[in-house]
């Protein structure tokens, strides 16, 4: 099976800062992988490198077989690939139904209003925002929000959907329901990367896990052997944790 996605030699630098330090990465059609790593280790800059917010310094992106590294993001979206934001900005006076059609209408995946208030529809459905169609977005709570970014996500008919920090800010009984939202998607054949710091998530939700730290990939491999690599332990997890980690799960 050929990679959707595969990243060779990646860098991206602002100024004297590197930010993203010569990775490789590939990613298998329905895998769904964890990125990991401390506060500024270069994760979000990688996500913004792949769906063309940024553009790689150095290396290349290749998606489903295609050089994708000079597209811009909405040439990106058209190819399938559909990204969620850590911090939510929905269109504040448009309606929620609005903002899903918007972005389905960006990626191309509706060709006019009516079908893409279709899409809309049937997403809002999955998220459980159906009632909240016609609610302007602004009135939304943020657990609300980040479903919307996820049905916003959903309406661009993704092959790969990166998420970036879609847990944050909810409390225990929201994080499962996202949990149980994203293995939704992923039941639908959609490929995953998606940003997390809660390792709870992580574990629970993912084949596989890589970690950033400094910009550079130090690690990847199952959840099992993460939490055990020493690297690992040393850049993010901390002794205490993994201590833990290694005695709950023998």
């Amino acid at each position: 099976m050929s990679a959707l996605l595969e990243l060779s030699g990646v860098s991206r630098r602002f100024g004297g800062l590197t930010a993203v330090a010569k990775v490789d990465l590939s990613v298998e059609p329905g895998e769904v992988i964890g990125l990991i790593g401390p506060n500024g280790a270069g994760k979000t800059t990688l996500v913004n490198v792949i769906t063309g917010v940024h553009r790689a310094s150095e290396g290349t992106v290749r998606f489903d077989g295609q050089d994708v590294t000079t597209l811009k993001p909405y040439q990106a979206a058209r190819r399938g690939i559909a990204r969620t934001f850590q911090i939510v900005q929905p269109f504040p006076e448009m309606t929620v139904a609005e903002n899903v059609a918007a972005a389905a209408m960006f990626a191309g995946a509706a060709r006019h209003g009516r079908e893409a208030n279709d899409v809309a529809h049937e997403h809002l459905g999955f998220v459980g925002l159906a009632e909240m169609a016609d609610t302007r977005a602004a009135s939304l709570t943020l657990a609300m929000r980040k479903r919307l970014e996820l049905a916003k996500g959903l309406a661009m008919r993704p092959k790969l959907l990166l998420l970036d920090e879609v847990n944050a800010g909810l409390n225990a009984t929201e994080v499962d329901h996202a949990l149980s939202l994203i293995r939704g998607i992923a039941s639908r054949g959609i490929t995953i990367l998606i940003i997390e710091h809660l390792m709870k998530v992580v574990l629970s939700l993912c084949t596989r896990i890589v970690v950033l730290h400094h910009g550079e990939l130090i690690a990847s491999g199952t959840p099992q052997s993460i939490v055990r690599d020493p690297r690992v332990i040393q850049a993010y997890l901390g002794r205490r944790y993994a201590t833990a980690e290694s005695a709950a799960h023998g």
